[in-house]
This record gives C-alpha cells, sequence and structure tokens, in this order.
C-alpha cells in the first residue's frame, strides 16, 4: 500500500469483509516486535483469518506514505486502523506496541466478538 488511492481501491474491493491497516516500516522496532511477538501468536492468526490485512509500509517516507499517516493523524508507525465490513473506520486505533493478550483485546473492541 503506498498511497491514498490505493488505499480507498483496496477498501473497495474488501467490502462485506473487516479490514486491519498496518502502518510499518523497516527501521520501527516496535514494528518488528509486533510481527515476530503478536502477529506471530497462533490465537492473532486465528482471530485475524477472516479480516483483509493490508500494510503500509512507509519505510522510504515519501510524500505518499506521508500523506496516508496524516489521513489517519499518525506521526509513524506502528499504527494499525480498523475498518468495519462497510469499510468505515472503526473508532479504534492502536497506536505502538501491543502484547498478544492486550493486542487480542483490542481485535474484540474493533472487530466485536
Amino acid at each position: 500500500m503506498n498511497n491514498l488511492a490505493e488505499l480507498e481501491s483496496r477498501l473497495g474491493a474488501a467490502r462485506g469483509q473487516f479490514v486491519m491497516l498496518d502502518f510499518w516500516a523497516e527501521w520501527c522496532v516496535s514494528c518488528k516486535e509486533m510481527d515476530r511477538l503478536t502477529f506471530a501468536d497462533p490465537r492473532v492468526q486465528t482471530r485475524l483469518k477472516d479480516a483483509v490485512l493490508l500494510r503500509a509500509d512507509v519505510t522510504a517516507n515519501t510524500p505518499d506514505h506521508r500523506a496516508l499517516m496524516q489521513r489517519f493523524s499518525l506521526f509513524g508507525p506502528p499504527g494499525i486502523v480498523f475498518f468495519d465490513k462497510q469499510g468505515r473506520e472503526v473508532a479504534l486505533r492502536v497506536i505502538g506496541y501491543q502484547a498478544s493478550e492486550q493486542f487480542l483485546a483490542s481485535l474484540d473492541r474493533a472487530l466485536g466478538p
């Protein structure tokens, strides 16, 4: 995911499914911890199995990357934004590292039981 137009296209294609948009960067230590510890947890993988997972790799910090982050009022990764089945943003975000238990609770609040 590289820009707002691509995001809108991917969200449109995902109608009928929950979407998790993960802002990530190669230089982001917390992003790598989320990958290695949280997203690798089988319980998290099971919980996300029916969601569309999108990743905005903002490593290069291009103008398009900055526009994507600005759209969601993010200053940098990690940041996770959720969208409901109708493509509307859910009023819950994950900012910074969350261990599996905390992230599972966030998923329950964002996506429902």
